[in-house]
């Protein structure tokens, strides 16, 4: 079964199309005729050019954005890594179904769609029209003690946020994954140790508000998981099974839908950037497609973005993660494609040149 999976991982992945470079020149040339000084909208001309060449079109597109959150829970829980308990994962997807979560409603004012996918909560939801349910268990297991996952269920959560991402009617100009899980900074502090050499000192930070005493509590837990499971750096989907999460390899592969349908992949916070290193391990060079959104309160964020190659858009001190971010950045995405679309050439407004 596992290699059946891969197999199918692999189809997808070698039907992603890099950015188009030729448009690039093209958009870069468009920008430099615009009616303003050259540069003086900054990165906003950047985005709208990365935009033209990601989406392959001269007209860089923002109407169609999606969020999708997804949910899972995390065995490693039960070492006390979290202010919160597990229960909290469950309670919170609920109030995001009713509307009433910080994604939903950063979502609603970004005009995006939020799409809830369930890959590993504990407990069950009666249905509900904005969640997809592809639950491959009920939570991971404690990764300190053990593979968090089997090869094969890394495998299903990474199918499951990029085939959700490949089956949107009418396709998606933006994409971001969001998530909601407690215990996940300390799976992505463990992805990013694994991934990056970086010691647990260096990628642990207090996640959902952990008390700065017990930080050296949740490092030791991470560095036990690292030395029990060993896993591969050279093997993105190693490295996810043995300490990650579910919807952190969802999230990877909403990254990977996103790059396949040739759109936009904003990134949120850290668990979101711990995620685009996997999925920059399963697809290299994918990192032309991504958009830091923000820069998190997150100890080890920066460090990561920088690992990257990639800018934040904002810094605002965030840290609640979910896609709150990402939601904000699509609105300066959205004025990105504004200017470049709308405005008049020089020529087209009878403005002189410089000299």
């Amino acid at each position: 079964m596992p290699k059946e999976l891969e197999e199918r991982l692999r189809r997808h992945v070698s039907q992603i199309t890099p950015p188009n470079l030729a448009l690039r020149d093209l958009a870069a040339k468009r920008e430099r005729d615009l009616a303003k000084p050259r540069g003086s909208l900054g990165r906003l001309e950047d985005l709208a050019i990365q935009l033209v060449s990601i989406q392959n079109s001269l007209r860089p597109r923002h109407e169609r954005k999606l969020i999708v959150v997804c949910a899972g829970d995390h065995g490693v829980v039960e070492e006390g890594v979290s202010p919160y308990p597990s229960e909290v994962t469950i309670q919170q997807i609920a109030n995001f179904q009713k509307g009433g979560g910080a994604i939903t409603s950063l979502g609603r004012a970004a005009g995006a769609e939020v799409v809830l996918l369930d890959v590993g909560i504990k407990g069950q939801l009666p249905p509900h029209p904005g969640r997809i349910d592809a639950k491959i268990a009920m939570g991971t297991k404690n990764m300190a003690k053990g593979p968090a996952m089997s090869r094969r269920e890394a495998l299903l959560s990474v199918l499951a946020g990029l085939e959700l991402v490949l089956s949107m009617s009418g396709g998606v100009d933006l994409v971001t994954a969001g998530e909601m899980g407690i215990g996940n900074t300390t799976a992505s502090s463990a992805i990013v140790c694994a991934l990056t050499g970086m010691s647990p000192g260096e990628a642990t930070g207090t996640g959902s508000g952990l008390p700065p005493g017990r930080l050296a509590h949740k490092a030791g837990v991470i560095g036990r998981a690292l030395e029990v499971n060993k896993p591969d750096p050279g093997d993105p989907i190693d490295v996810l099974a043995k300490v990650g999460g579910f919807e952190i390899g969802a999230m990877a592969g909403v990254y990977l839908g996103g790059a396949m349908r040739q759109a936009g992949v904003v990134i949120d916070g850290f668990i979101g950037a711990a995620a685009a290193l996997l999925a920059e391990g399963i697809c290299p060079g994918l990192a032309k497609f991504l958009i830091a959104g923000h820069r998190s309160r997150e100890k080890a964020h920066g460090a990561v973005l920088e690992r990257l190659g990639l800018t934040p858009l904002l810094d605002l001190g965030l840290w609640l993660g979910e896609g709150s971010g990402a939601a904000m950045a699509f609105l300066i995405l959205k004025c990105a494609c504004a200017h470049y679309n709308d405005m008049s050439t020089l020529a087209e407004a009878g403005v002189s040149d410089t000299v």
